[in-house]
């Protein structure tokens, strides 16, 4: 289950990389700017949704894949909300 911006991101860098993009070609494909897909897949916690949601389906991540899909990235799962961003 993906539990964070940066998870989330790291799945799009993932999968972009699968299909042999860089980060120039995904976001000509999305209609975005570059700087938007490197802040995408660092996991920049307020990147807008509907070019987010458009980027995952560009790079074939189904929304349905969201709750079943493994982080790239290892969580500790002992902590169940870890996930959950911290403030200072």
């Amino acid at each position: 289950m993906i539990r964070s911006a940066a998870e989330f991101g790291a799945l799009v860098r993932e999968n972009r990389k699968k299909q042999g993009w860089t980060q120039t070609q995904l976001a000509e494909r999305c209609g975005t700017g570059e700087r938007f897909i490197v802040d995408l897949e660092n996991g920049k916690p307020s990147c807008q949704l509907e070019k987010s949601l458009i980027a995952a389906r560009t790079v074939g991540i189904d929304l349905g894949d969201l709750k079943t899909a493994a982080p790239p990235a290892a969580t500790d799962a002992d902590d169940d909300l870890g996930y959950l961003p911290r403030f200072s």
